[in-house]
């Protein structure tokens, strides 16, 4: 297994409701993310929650609804996302954000395949043996 190394995951909660300049606000984060080149962000659409308000968000049973919960997750250096930080102030009116430590194990293109690693860890040398 790869070892993790040391990352923070921010977590941003708002709703579908949230504007940032006539768009989505959620979109807009992503977007920004993407503009200073965080290492990676997702959208969570939530079926049910409530936040400081008290008031219930939640996925309707029609398709079309005013307001349903959605958390946006970024993940990256320490140093990256405190400058991310302030970028997200200006954009946010409510909501509630989360920010912790996160250990991180990637997996991609660059990664020793399993078998290779399974051989490595056994003691096996990558030379195929003559016969």
């Amino acid at each position: 297994m790869d070892l993790p190394h040391e990352a923070v995951l921010l977590r941003i909660f708002t709703g579908t409701a949230d504007r940032w300049h006539m768009g989505p606000l959620y979109l807009a984060i992503v977007e920004k993310a993407r503009e200073r080149h965080l290492a990676g962000a997702t959208v969570l659409r939530g079926t049910i929650g409530f936040g400081h308000s008290g008031r219930l968000h939640e996925e309707p049973a029609l398709p079309v609804h005013p307001d349903q919960p959605v958390v946006v997750e970024i993940v990256d250096t320490e140093d990256k996302i405190n400058a991310f930080l302030p970028v997200l102030d200006e954009m946010m009116e409510s909501g509630l954000v989360t920010i912790e430590k996160a250990g991180v194990l990637q997996y991609g293109r660059q990664r020793t395949g399993f078998l290779t690693r399974l051989k490595q860890s056994l003691g096996y040398s990558h030379q195929v043996a003559k016969h």
